[in-house]
């Protein structure tokens, strides 16, 4: 065991350090552990790795993000947002309902692709208005990460925790009788909506705008759509007894995002008789993440066949003792402030089965912790401006801008932001899960 928990702080320490090679040393890590295997070291096969890896969650993100490119070129999410602001009457509320805006699109698009759609209107409209864009896009950014942990489609982190915890679109909404994580989202929403509000209190600028940009396909927007109302349908297929029929069932999620998808490229490929709408889905697809769960997977499940995970949970109950509350509150303030430094992916990849054996060794069901764990590691990034890959976005887009990003600027939105949000989140979790 120590072995093997030597090879993962380290994998974890050079994912950390060297960013752009994650995919390599997670790829490079899964591989040890599979040589490992190989010598006896431990009882993991390479089967035993590719069986470990959720496909399924692989193909969703791939998948969502092939439409999210089709869906971006078609302008609808900037015409949509200029549709708002021309009904706001003053600055604070064109910040605000902007924020609000780039919330509800993250709950169905990756949350660094909402920011890439909504930043340009923000920087547009502060031009107009002859406002700084800094804390425009920076309540852009975090309202983002917020509402990515709405749905099930809407970040990579709940994407894996749908895979993990076997849930479906709907249990984001409703789960064995109560109301689910998507409603505690939204009163942290409600909550952050009022922090900015204050924030941008003295900003009562009358605000001129008006509608210029111009839809170019509606058809990307059926597709964004479409896939919403087919993960509704699919959770309501029974399942199979088995052979192909069962593998294809819990592939089915998957297998609707790649399928819309695909159908929107050959669309777009015919309408412009030409293979670039294929290029363009293909050269936006983030293959690093893809490439870094794919291997994380595997490591995760090295480090698990090699008791760490047991070990990891014992020291979280021994600390918590048989208190689920504490260990609760330890889960999620522990999220917030390990996710304002590090990546969200690795670390949700991480505590999922961590969490569950957790659940196990208390006799208690694990929903109340998942939703901890997802809440503060959502919302911790938002402490920083390195804390989430949509605040790293945003700063990149004001820096090509020439505008100058200090992180009091950053701290002055993202830590009244995300205080409320957590803490709203956090009380309605355990109201309705832990008790």
């Amino acid at each position: 065991m120590i072995l093997a928990l030597i090879i993962f702080l380290i994998t974890y320490a050079l994912m950390l350090t060297l960013q752009k090679y994650r995919p390599v040393i997670a790829l490079a890590s899964a591989a040890l552990f599979i040589a490992l295997g190989l010598f006896g070291v431990y009882d993991f096969s390479a089967l035993d790795a590719l069986g470990a890896v959720d496909y399924n969650v692989l193909l969703m993100i791939a998948g969502t993000m092939g439409t999210v490119t089709l869906f971006i070129e078609s302008r609808m999410p900037a015409y949509l947002a200029e549709v708002l602001i021309v009904k706001v009457p003053n600055v604070k509320w064109a910040v605000t309902v902007l924020a609000l805006f780039a919330g509800v699109i993250s709950a169905f698009v990756d949350n660094v692709a909402t920011v890439l759609m909504v930043a340009p209107v923000g920087l547009a409209i502060s031009r107009k208005l002859k406002i700084s864009p800094v804390p425009v896009l920076i309540a852009i950014a975090v309202s983002s990460n917020l509402q990515g942990a709405a749905t099930m489609v809407g970040d990579t982190t709940s994407m894996l925790l749908g895979g993990y915890a076997g849930m479906n679109f709907l249990d984001f909404f409703w789960m064995q009788g109560r109301p689910g994580m998507f409603w505690g989202v939204e009163l942290g929403a409600l909550a952050s909506l009022v922090a900015l509000l204050v924030l941008f209190r003295r900003d009562t600028q009358p605000v001129s705008a008006k509608v210029e940009t111009k839809v170019t396909d509606r058809f990307p927007s059926a597709l964004m759509i479409g896939t919403v109302a087919l993960l509704i349908v699919a959770s309501f297929l029974p399942e199979p007894d088995g052979g192909t029929a069962l593998a294809l069932y819990e592939l089915r999620s998957g297998l609707v995002c790649v399928g819309l998808c695909a159908i929107g490229v050959v669309r777009e490929c015919l309408r412009r008789r030409s293979g670039s709408a294929l290029v363009k889905v293909v050269k936006e697809l983030d293959r690093d993440t893809l490439l870094l769960l794919f291997g994380l997977f595997m490591v995760i499940e090295g480090i698990k066949t090699a008791g760490v995970i047991d070990a990891v949970a014992q020291l979280f109950y021994t600390v918590a003792g048989n208190n689920p509350f504490l260990l609760y509150t330890l889960i999620v303030f522990a999220s917030v402030l390990l996710s304002a430094f590090i990546d969200n992916i690795p670390y949700v990849a991480t505590m999922l089965p961590v969490v569950e054996s957790i659940a196990a060794m208390m006799g208690a069901a694990p929903y109340v912790f998942y939703f901890g764990l997802l809440t503060g590691a959502t919302l911790g990034g938002n402490l920083t401006p390195i804390g989430a890959s949509a605040n790293i976005a945003a700063i990149g887009i004001l820096r090509k801008n020439g505008e100058t990003v200090k992180l009091r600027d950053f701290l002055r939105i993202g830590v009244p932001f995300t205080l409320s949000a957590v803490l709203a989140g956090y009380i309605y979790i355990w109201l309705v899960w832990g008790i």
